[in-house]
Order: C-alpha cells, then structure tokens, then sequence
C-alpha cells in the first residue's frame, strides 16, 4: 500500500521546490560525463531515479532547458528559477521516470550509487569504493 511506503523530500536550495516520492528509487548512480560535472559545478552527479507514478507531491513551478546528449537523444534539466538548483531531469532514454539530484534530499542515509557513467571523464582522485564504473549512457 502506497501510504505506508518510505516518503522522501526533495527540495530546492530556497525550498520554493518540493517533490515528495513514496518508496525507494528504481536505481542510484553517479555520472562524471562533463555535462554533469558543469550542471552540478562539481566533480559528478548523484541522481536516483524514481518512475513518475512514485512522484506523490509536488510544490513549485521549475524551469527547464533540454540538450541532445552523445548518444543523440535529449536530456532536460529542472531547476528552480529563484536559486538555480538542478532538483531533477528527464530523459529520453528514462521513459516514464525521472532523475532526481540526490543532494536535494538532504538524507545521508540515501542509497549509495550503484554504478558509475563516464568513468574515462571521472577526476583521478574519485573513488567510491565498491561502485562498478560503467561505460555511457
């Protein structure tokens, strides 16, 4: 039953953005494509996906701006228009889900990533221990 499952919050920076998920996500990852590592300002990206039908609230307007990825198909950043945070991003190649910036839920007992996209474009110096890299997306 879908009231007692996990419900998670994500938010936003200003917290104007809130997303409530019920249950936990269909995968975590980290990506150090360059896309990511410019989106988040940072080395990589932690996301986890959750499929649309766990998305159970939302609060706030985002803005968004889709690119074609390396392999062609479109990715598209959500972000709040006040602060600037990437809360999550859709995907041709995720269907019906969603990718949601882990950070956002300020839970550091989230699942670790359980793969990591792009390893050729990872920093030397990153090193998630027993997280299997994985060729592109």
């Amino acid at each position: 039953m879908l009231s007692k499952e996990k419900r998670r919050k994500a938010s936003c920076s200003c917290r104007q953005i809130e997303l409530v998920f019920a249950g936990e996500p269909k995968a975590t990852y980290a990506c150090s494509c360059l896309e990511c590592q410019r989106g988040t300002g940072s080395a990589f990206a932690y996301r986890a996906i959750y499929a649309d039908t766990a998305l159970i609230g939302q609060k706030g307007e985002t803005r968004s701006w889709r690119r074609t990825g390396e392999s062609g198909k479109w990715l598209e950043q959500h972000f709040c228009a006040t602060c600037g945070s990437v809360v999550f991003m859709r995907a041709e190649a995720l269907g019906e889900a969603l990718s949601v910036s882990v950070g956002c839920f300020e839970d550091p007992s989230f699942p670790a990533p359980r793969v990591v996209y792009w390893p050729n474009r990872k920093h030397k110096w990153l090193q998630l221990n027993g997280v299997p890299d994985h060729s592109p997306i």
